[in-house]
């Protein structure tokens, strides 16, 4: 691509008889850089939709690459098919300087509207990694069905950054005909962010389908996978994963240990009582606390004992979550 000069002609609108708007107008093609990144600043300040077309011309034609960046996040607040289109083609854009081309991902991600998914859907062909994973990131929170097709082939991407974004988007999509694939990319996936992303997509699970992947995902070699794993098994709320949240309880992560306490008490089998009895002397008092919080869900009055030495703990946190954890067990137990 080649950028305009200072000087190129832009496609304003007649603002001949408004001596404001011509003014404005005249600084789009100012020879001073700052002059027109000022005006892109005002025009856009004015959220009037006559003057997206010098907006747009800014972002994909100004010579300039504070002006172009400055273009794409002003135009992050319009929904119109131009602006949706000018800034898919910027990030797509591989002359461009790298921050231009993220400047317009990110304005892509504030779209909200369905018509503009199906829009940058339509620019993913052929893309770039950058440009492909920058795509699939503005769709994700859009939770277009049309778009689940394009994710799960691109679950085969070359590029891990693409595979991680359009795990997103099957996530975001609950889709169960992804399931499988996202199974696959938490055991064997060779980069850990996009295990980790799996694993965490895989909590939309409406049965134990995923309980081996995820017990699997509890011995990864990577802490935050296994940290996941805890996490998303307590969400599932699968009590056959017991066991195995029980052993993770002991990882050499302290954040893995409050994760597996956390799930184990959103389980509520009271057979885990002792297991998680053991965290309230860890060292790390974030785990004492999620211990202790979580034998109140357990709610086994063997509990009562060490929740109450407990209420002599160094850390105020620990106190508090000994304190509601016995309210919980006494209210459930009448004592």
């Amino acid at each position: 691509m080649t950028h305009a000069t200072s000087s190129s002609p832009s496609p304003l609108f007649d603002a001949s008889t408004d001596a404001d708007d011509a003014a404005l107008a005249a600084r789009f093609t100012h020879d001073d850089a700052a002059v027109r990144r000022l005006a892109v600043i005002e025009a856009a300040e004015l959220e009037d939709e006559a003057w997206l077309p010098a907006l747009v011309h800014a972002l994909r034609h100004d010579a300039d690459a504070d002006v172009r960046r400055t273009a794409a996040q002003r135009l992050g607040a319009w929904e119109s098919a131009e602006v949706v289109d000018a800034l898919c083609q910027t990030a797509r854009d591989a002359t461009l300087d790298l921050a231009s081309r993220q400047a317009a991902a990110e304005s892509l991600t504030a779209l909200k509207s369905p018509a503009a998914g199906a829009r940058i859907l339509n620019h993913f062909a052929d893309a770039d990694p950058f440009a492909r994973a920058a795509l699939l990131r503005a769709l994700r929170e859009l939770r277009l069905p049309q778009a689940a097709r394009t994710a799960r082939e691109a679950l085969s991407d070359a590029s891990s950054e693409v595979r991680r974004e359009a795990v997103g988007v099957l996530g975001w999509l609950r889709d169960e005909a992804a399931l499988p694939l996202l199974a696959a990319l938490a055991l064997d996936d060779k980069d850990a962010e996009v295990r980790h992303a799996a694993v965490g997509a895989l909590g939309f699970a409406t049965d134990d389908s995923v309980l081996d992947t995820l017990r699997h995902a509890l011995s990864d070699d990577d802490w935050r996978v296994r940290e996941e794993a805890a996490a998303t098994l307590g969400k599932l709320r699968l009590r056959a994963a017991r066991t195995a949240l029980e052993a993770a309880l002991e990882d050499d992560y302290w954040q893995v240990s409050l994760q597996a306490a956390r799930a184990l008490g959103r389980v509520r089998d009271v057979a885990s009582t002792h297991a998680v009895v053991a965290l309230l002397v860890y060292p790390i008092s974030n785990v004492r606390k999620e211990a202790a919080l979580a034998l109140g869900e357990l709610g086994n009055t063997d509990a009562l004992a060490v929740l109450q030495a407990a209420l002599a703990d160094g850390d105020p946190e620990v106190r508090k979550a000994a304190r509601i954890a016995i309210a919980q067990i006494g209210a459930r137990h009448g004592v």
